[in-house]
């Protein structure tokens, strides 16, 4: 499947990027993509891995990395992706749940006894430079070669996800899940070969690997890979790059409202909010928000900084990333996910044995099914979390409101009992990030010997705020009816 979009793209776009460096240190191309998958599955089935076999990855350059996933993706084996700055303990534990038959990366003295090394094999003819895939043909630590043959369909990503139990556990999203919520990635967000995305995440995590390297692959569109985030220079490369989009996460945006330029870049003259549908060449027509979410006094402050609009969504690694989005066209909603994209969302509440759902407005946990939800976990799953109906519950809050958009409240763990009252933190944190003096804020439970317990704020000021005047100021406008 994966394997297919590769050829057609290669035939179809050839000698265009798919892939670039953010500084200019290389570039895949798609015939270069097609060449790079072909020399995978050589090199896969002369070492004797099946398909269906799970690799793990753990590659420093960015460019190098998103080429060895995709490739080994669409070679049918099972990609598992490691962070290649976590200790070694840290990626012997995902090792450990994962159990991976080889590996490619640097391991130290982490990796299990008779796990086979891998070298990047031979890629004939290709012009990407120094930062593409390596030229070594051969295993360290070969196994018996099977003579296997690259299976259509059988490959995959394993991903580790602890939610909030610190318990890891393991998923695999097969090709299946992945292309859907690919393709409905790619087809929300309007992408085509025009586009030019740029990604800074980590390619580790779900978000980078379908939203980035594979909806980009579906709109056979150019991605734009970058080590990290940095506010210095960030416009001027975004302008360089000719970015038309921008995945982010809520931190990188807070960011960059607190500190606009004096002129906003890329839409000079353009009205706060420009139309989305026809966007020129080179601008950028949104900012996409997720992993997290966003205030909305940041997103307002940086739509009317910048004049570009920002779509927030939700996801999660056991959906294949994205469950929700706001419109491009149409209402967005400040502090909402957005409406289902391609998955079904519910919000229910506990009626006896069963769930019921619950009224507009009222909140309630958050379930979730579709074609790019998983049915079960490969390892570590906590028991009922998906039901026979294939609903699984997100451990998330939230309500849906009349016209269907989905606002979430935190996670069901997070509420705190105030002498029987529910208590959100998420709710306390919008209102004090919304104020003049506060850069960021963070409520915990605390415990109280009367009402069992009761919220506490931590708030860092914005400014030259005294620790004692900020705290009065924030109690003087909460009773007023600021909060």
């Amino acid at each position: 499947m994966i394997n297919d979009w590769i050829g057609q793209a290669a035939a179809d776009r050839g000698d265009a990027p798919y892939l670039q460096d953010a500084a200019g240190a290389g570039t895949l191309t798609y015939a270069g993509l097609r060449r790079s998958t072909q020399a995978w599955a050589r090199c896969l089935d002369r070492t004797g891995l099946p398909p269906g076999a799970r690799v793990a990855v753990r590659v420093p350059d960015p460019l190098g990395y998103a080429t060895a996933l995709v490739s080994i993706l669409g070679a049918g084996r099972v990609v598992v992706p490691l962070d290649p700055a976590a200790p070694a303990a840290e990626a012997a534990r995902v090792l450990a749940v994962a159990r991976p038959e080889a590996a490619l990366g640097e391991y130290g003295s982490g990796l299990p006894p008779g796990l086979a090394v891998l070298r990047p094999p031979d890629v004939p003819d290709r012009p990407e430079g120094p930062n593409g895939p390596g030229a070594c043909p051969d295993t360290e630590h070969p196994v018996s070669p099977a003579g296997a043959s690259r299976g259509s369909g059988s490959g995959g990503i394993f991903l580790c996800t602890s939610g909030t139990t610190g318990t890891p556990k393991g998923i695999v999203l097969g090709e299946d899940r992945l292309s859907h919520v690919a393709a409905a990635v790619a087809s929300h967000h309007r992408l085509t070969p025009a586009d030019r995305g740029y990604c800074c995440l980590p390619l580790f995590h779900v978000n980078a690997e379908v939203v980035g390297l594979l909806a980009t692959l579906a709109a056979r569109a150019c991605l734009v890979l970058d080590r990290k985030f940095s506010r210095r220079g960030f416009w001027a490369l975004i302008a360089a790059q000719r970015i038309t989009w921008i995945n982010a996460v809520p931190a990188i945006i807070t960011v960059l409202a607190m500190d606009p330029p004096a002129t906003p870049p890329l839409a000079t003259g353009a009205p706060a909010t420009p139309p989305l549908a026809t966007p020129a060449h080179g601008r950028v027509r949104f900012v996409r928000s997720a992993s997290a979410p966003l205030p909305p006094s940041a997103l307002r402050r940086f739509e009317e900084a910048f004049g570009i609009p920002v779509i927030e969504t939700y996801g999660m690694t056991e959906a294949a990333s994205m469950i929700t989005a706001n419109p491009l066209d149409g209402p967005r909603k400040a502090g909402s996910a957005g409406l289902p994209a391609g998955t079904e969302v519910r919000v229910v509440r506990r009626a006896g044995s069963r769930y019921v759902a619950c009224p507009a407005c009222t909140v309630g946990r958050v379930q979730i099914r579709g074609r790019g939800v998983i049915r079960e976990y490969a390892e570590g799953g906590p028991a009922g979390a998906i039901d026979p109906a294939g609903w699984l519950d997100t451990g998330d809050l939230g309500h849906l409101d009349q016209d269907g958009y989905l606002f979430l409240a935190g996670r069901s763990d997070d509420v705190i009992n105030r002498g029987g009252e529910k208590i959100y933190p998420r709710e306390i944190e919008e209102f004090l990030l919304a104020q003049p003096g506060v850069r960021s804020a963070a409520v915990v439970a605390a415990h109280d010997e009367v009402l069992g317990e009761r919220p506490v704020a931590y708030v860092v000021p914005a400014g030259p705020w005294r620790r004692d005047e900020l705290a009065d100021a924030l109690r003087g406008t909460a009773r007023r009816g600021g909060g």
